[in-house]
């Protein structure tokens, strides 16, 4: 299930290059371009990009545990490589303009900032486009930037991601947050920018390429690939304090090993991160069989993808917190780990896909009760 989706030696690289500058994506506040191009010659932009253009399209679990282990090495890079899932999203774009895109290769970063949705003017053969978009992911070290658009009649319908060139967009830099600093999803300003149709999809929408990812659910895989974020994250910092146990305190006290209540928390903690992780990927599998043997995926099993995406997110933040507690007085230096993994995990369960409510869409599901709009 879990084999690596990269060259072993690709991704060796990728990570020995993240945790070296783990520090630096945290004061620049976003991952520079020569990270990402580490990144793209490890695969994590083709990921997504469908067979016929030269990606490789990856099931979702492959790409998935890909993010994981680079999110144990620091969460925001483990955030900016998850979207390299996004050409599940462009898949819905012409197939001309897709064979345009993808011209001179399929290693394309691709970063939107799609709300608050803006209205657009529609023009001959396209919108002109105009506003302001926050949550820009990795808009520093995008090769196409998306914007969420609305246009006359068009308005009561689900909104458009407008595709633009980087000098096409100015990068509004206001991303002063406590977790997730490294991610730069910075603000998107664009002043009138004209967009042609064919450069447009709907998020979600009908895929025009005909390859077993693109028949994935996309919005339950884009929740997918930010909750395996916090997975990341909480393994190592889990890992941290059972390294810790073995060491000998400041006051001469037992070592953290040597007290039940230490054991019994790490025992609890790993017992619950492992539950979660292997819901999640169970459910994973499942979905993919169903759709690689050419039929659609239920709203049940769309639904499962969005719970099990939900309870990872808030099963790893729980995990973090139990750490950084059994990290004790020293969790609290900026240079543990400890006090940046409580500030990147607790970023994860606050995303729009990933927040408590998705409970309530799953529990409906479950009982054949209709969930509230937009969940399915």
């Amino acid at each position: 299930m879990t084999r690596t989706p990269t060259p072993p030696e690709a991704l060796d690289q990728v990570l020995a290059v993240v945790t070296e500058r783990r520090a630096e994506f945290e004061e620049a506040r976003h991952v520079p371009r020569d990270v990402i191009a580490e990144f793209k010659r490890a695969g994590i932009y083709r990921a997504g990009v469908p067979k016929r253009f030269g990606g490789d399209a990856l099931p979702p679990a492959e790409f998935l545990v890909l993010v994981e282990r680079i999110s144990e090495a620091d969460g925001s890079a483990g955030w900016v490589a998850s979207f390299g899932s996004s050409g599940v999203y462009l898949a819905a774009l012409p197939e001309e303009t897709q064979a345009l895109l993808y011209a001179d290769g399929p290693d394309v970063a691709f970063a939107g900032g799609l709300f608050p949705v803006q209205p657009a003017e529609r023009v001959e053969g396209g919108y002109r486009v105009s506003g302001r978009w926050k949550f820009a992911s990795g808009c520093m070290g995008a090769d196409l930037l998306g914007v969420g658009i609305k246009a006359g009649d068009e308005r009561a319908g689900r909104p458009l991601t407008a595709v633009l060139r980087p000098e096409q967009v100015e990068i509004a830099d206001n991303w002063n947050v406590i977790g997730m600093r490294g991610t730069g999803s910075h603000d998107l300003v664009v002043n009138g920018a004209v967009v042609p149709d064919e450069w447009t999809f709907v998020r979600g929408g009908e895929p025009t390429v005909d390859e077993p990812l693109f028949r994935y659910p996309t919005v339950p895989y884009a929740a997918q690939v930010l909750a395996v974020v916090g997975l990341g994250v909480a393994r190592a910092a889990l890992d941290h304090v059972i390294t810790q146990g073995g060491r000998a305190g400041h006051t001469g006290a037992p070592r953290p090993a040597e007290r039940a209540t230490y054991r019994i928390a790490v025992g609890h903690a790993e017992a619950l991160l492992r539950s979660a992780r292997a819901f999640f990927y169970e459910t994973t599998e499942e979905v993919w069989a169903t759709v690689e043997a050419g039929d659609p995926a239920t709203a049940e099993q769309a639904s499962l993808l969005r719970l099990a995406s939900a309870h990872l997110a808030k099963t790893s933040f729980d995990v973090v917190r139990a750490a950084y507690q059994l990290g004790g007085i020293a969790a609290i230096a900026d240079g543990s780990p400890l006090q940046r993994a409580l500030r990147d995990a607790s970023v994860v369960p606050q995303h729009a896909f990933l927040q408590e409510g998705m409970y309530d869409g799953a529990g409906a599901v479950l009982m054949g009760a209709q969930p509230f709009p937009g969940y399915l």
